[in-house]
């Protein structure tokens, strides 16, 4: 049974938390299975939802239980294995499922795990069909609408996944173009793409060093991946190579490498994307979907160019939220989530890339090159472990750190303290004018974070 006292299971990402501790736990992830179910079924016709996952070892359980929830609400289960979670978005829209299921904590080291839910249209559900499950499955309601025997779902291994979603990706870089003259460095952070993305590089004829694809069950994101760039940075000097892309564990998200070892990171791809796109006269609305954490130098060469930058909140559900708002069809992290809504609902690191190197062969131009598009403001991001999150404003000492350091850097920099969505964690990020000085107010906040919460 569900602990009944817990209610909050939805996050800011779907469900996430420490594997076999609640609430990323074997009850909750069977009850969630049933409450899903039980929503899907209110329309007519056949029920079928997709089930992927990425490479941690907790991942079997949550499957497991996730489909025998399912399947128990008479809904049938097509099961994809390891998949990237842009991957299971499209996968849904390609079989028109009643929706999609990702186990994955994305970014997160191999012992936390995660839930996030699909809808049919390839976008995550809406906060209230995550409010309507979090009720159900607290209150344990699902007598009332079991199948009958001869109705319970259906369990299928699909087994052509991969390679659509090969096609798929490969269908967004113009077919008159190829990859042929570029080395690339590729890391897969051990996870989910480990298959499917060495493929679509090297079935576009690149030269492609893989590193990250050795998946053990307990070594995802480990000093590899979007989070780890300088394994990266090493091999494209190692294999003077013209670029060097890493994913993260669920590769929807991306961070590059110019053939300098110098990091690109999300608004710099976001910043190259934008201008090409306005360029081309498919930026729609001439606008951009950004977030508070963006660099002030983003902002400014967008403002330069014309283009109207948006700021949400950090998270890509809040991004694609506004890109939907606003009209618009592209947005993107620092973190290095980017939605091409032109091509996919979520953020896919790998259709992200493939992006930046079109730009690169058309505008025959190296990635350095195009990532002088903007003169970076330095920016210091700091994280603090804490034990509980209570609201920043009732917290006096870090609000007091705050108001000083905002009034030592008046208008030539920002200040931004805000907890992680997904973890016991609060960021700190200052912005100014010069590096030294955004450590050192940086790290005046974080103390007094510590000092209050901190763990």
């Amino acid at each position: 049974m569900v602990n009944k006292e817990h209610r909050k299971i939805f996050g800011t990402d779907g469900v996430r938390g420490r594997a076999n501790s609640y609430p990323m736990t074997v009850e909750v992830a069977l009850a969630l299975g049933r409450a899903a179910g039980k929503i899907f079924r209110r329309h007519e016709g056949k029920h079928r939802v997709i089930v992927g996952k990425d490479t941690r070892l907790s991942c079997y359980m949550f499957e497991n239980a996730l489909i025998a929830g399912l399947c128990s609400m008479g809904i049938d289960t097509l099961m994809v294995g390891p998949f990237p979670t842009p991957a299971v978005a499209f996968i849904t829209r390609a079989y028109r499922a009643d929706a999609g299921i990702v186990i994955s904590a994305s970014h997160n080291p191999y012992f936390d795990n995660g839930i996030k839910f699909f809808s049919a249209d390839g976008f995550k559900l809406p906060d209230a069909w995550e409010k309507e499950m979090e009720l159900l499955v607290t209150n344990d309601n699902f007598e009332d609408c079991l199948p009958k025997d001869c109705d319970i779902g259906k369990n299928t291994k699909i087994h052509d996944a991969d390679g659509r979603y090969i096609e798929f990706t490969k269908a967004t870089f113009p077919r008159h173009l190829s990859l042929k003259n570029l080395t690339v460095v590729l890391d897969c952070a051990n996870g989910a793409s480990y298959k499917v993305a060495p493929l679509v590089f090297r079935e576009l004829d690149a030269t492609v060093y893989v590193y990250g694809n050795a998946p053990n069950g307990l070594n995802i994101n480990e000093n590899c991946g979007a989070l780890h760039p300088e394994t990266v940075q090493k091999a494209v000097i190692d294999h003077r190579a013209d670029v060097g892309i890493a994913l993260d564990g669920d590769a929807d998200r991306v961070i590059m490498i110019d053939e300098n070892a110098q990091i690109v990171d999300g608004d710099t791809i976001l910043a190259i994307c934008a201008r090409d796109m306005q360029k081309r006269g498919l930026l729609r609305n001439n606008r951009v979907i950004s977030t508070v954490m963006a660099n002030f130098g983003f902002i400014k060469s967008m403002r330069e160019f014309g283009i109207d930058v948006v700021q949400s909140q950090v998270g890509d559900r809040y991004v694609i939220q506004d890109m939907l708002r606003y009209d618009a069809n592209l947005g993107g992290e620092q973190s290095g989530h980017m939605i091409f809504l032109d091509h996919n609902t979520t953020g896919d690191g790998l259709v992200s890339a493939l992006q930046v190197l079109r730009i690169m062969i058309e505008t025959e131009s190296k990635l350095s090159d195009l990532a002088s598009i903007f003169k970076r403001y330095p920016q210091v991001c700091l994280n603090v472990k804490v034990k509980t999150k209570p609201p920043l404003d009732t917290l006096s000492k870090v609000s007091e750190a705050i108001d000083q350091v905002e009034k030592s850097l008046g208008d030539t920099g920002r200040v931004l303290v805000r907890y992680s969505g997904t973890e016991n964690i609060c960021r700190v990020m200052v912005e100014g004018p010069k590096q030294k000085q955004a450590q050192l107010l940086a790290k005046q906040i974080a103390q007094e974070v510590q000092c209050e919460i901190g763990v």
